[in-house]
């Protein structure tokens, strides 16, 4: 992986001599650079069952209602389920880019919510095999996702190898969690091994509680944790909200429609909304976009 690394910085090194043998790593760099300081948030969870998904498409919907372009790409590479709260069928997924069967543009879906979609299926995990020829073609593909305001990845639930790769690789990390003593634990679990395992840089971690009963609820289970996390492992991370337990969620599951689409006035919607407003009003403390995010995911890989 050190030499695939290498041949990626070398890639994504736009002061390279512009010879004819690396012409089409200045083109990859050059449309790296094009990029526009792309958001990329990582959503995770200790445990599966949390509605961190749910959370995840919803978030990327309320995202697009603010006019932002926005990409979600499914990162759960065990048990893929984007695509059917958005009620669509992936024809072509990142493993079709990754065999160089087709491009970054005709892989990304369009929906009906006003977001792009990535199916993720295997994709990523046969990156570690790349060489850097095959590596060159994948990262002047993912550049063109640099357009993007907003890249939400839904990673899998728990401890995975490509979890953590995800989570690295992320400029921010939201953990989803609910007020079940079993998710407590699994959230103060996934932070823990984020912060013990990834050891070579700060993640950005904030929590966000589902299913509360009442917005006090949401700020006592936060508190619990935070004050564990500081406790014993010695890491800040923040509270960002939380989403009320109502009907209209399950529901709008089994209908395979976003709650934030099939009732934008509900509880829900409207602490979905005030959550992405105070993303909005922060900047994430690094934030180099796509090739960053590259870079980073290929550091992780072992």
């Amino acid at each position: 992986m050190e030499e695939q690394a290498e041949g990626l910085s070398e890639l994504l090194n736009e002061s390279s001599p512009k010879t004819e043998s690396n012409t089409k790593k200045t083109s990859a760099a050059a449309a790296i650079k094009k990029e526009h300081g792309t958001r990329i948030i990582a959503i995770t969870s200790g445990k599966g069952g949390v509605g961190k998904t749910n959370f995840a498409v919803n978030m990327a919907i309320a995202y697009a209602q603010l006019g932002k372009k926005v990409i979600l790409i499914d990162g759960d590479l065990g048990m893929a389920n984007v695509n059917v709260l958005l009620n669509i069928v992936p024809q072509y997924n990142l493993m079709h880019v990754i065999n160089k069967k087709k491009t970054m543009k005709e892989i990304i879906m369009d929906t009906e919510f006003g977001i792009k979609f990535i199916a993720g299926a295997n994709g990523f995990s046969k990156i570690a095999n790349l060489s850097v020829e095959e590596l060159e073609y994948f990262a002047n593909q993912f550049a063109t996702l640099g357009n993007a305001d907003i890249i939400i990845i839904d990673t899998g639930a728990g401890i995975a190898n490509n979890v953590l790769q995800f989570v690295a690789a992320a400029d921010e990390v939201f953990v989803v969690t609910t007020p079940e003593p079993t998710a407590i634990t699994d959230a103060y679990g996934i932070i823990k091994i984020i912060t013990t395992e990834i050891v070579d840089r700060t993640v950005n971690i904030k929590l966000i509680v589902n299913r509360v009963h009442s917005p006090d609820e949401g700020k006592r289970i936060s508190e619990r944790i935070i004050t564990i996390v500081g406790q014993f492992l010695g890491y800040k991370i923040e509270y960002l909200g939380c989403i009320p337990e109502d009907p209209l969620v399950q529901a709008s599951v089994i209908r395979q429609k976003p709650f934030i689409v099939v009732n934008p006035t509900s509880k829900p919607s409207v602490y979905l909304k005030h959550i992405v407003g105070r993303i909005e009003k922060t900047e994430p403390e690094f934030n180099e976009g796509v090739s960053s995010f590259l870079k980073k995911f290929l550091s992780k890989k072992k």
